[in-house]
């Protein structure tokens, strides 16, 4: 399974929702598309996109998937 399936973005957005199994995600990404309708155009396009590809995949290749986060590292760090 190519684990380049999904942008960046779509790997950032993913991450904010229950990725334990394909079907919690879809469900989550789903039920918050109502919300980005108005305010935020850009993600909805990107949570689409999304869909799109894991409606496209097996539980099997989902769960073959390593979904990373990208983070820069930029100067809002906080240590603890």
């Amino acid at each position: 399974m190519n684990t380049d399936i999904f942008t960046v973005e779509e790997e950032n957005l993913i991450c904010v929702f229950d990725a334990s199994n394909r079907a919690a995600l879809i469900d989550g990404i789903r039920g918050a598309l109502p919300d980005f309708e108005a305010d935020e155009p850009e993600m909805r396009e990107i949570a689409e996109s999304a869909l799109i590809k894991l409606d496209a995949m097996t539980d099997a290749e989902f769960s073959a998937l390593t979904i990373n986060p990208a983070y820069d590292g930029g100067d809002d760090e906080t240590e603890v």
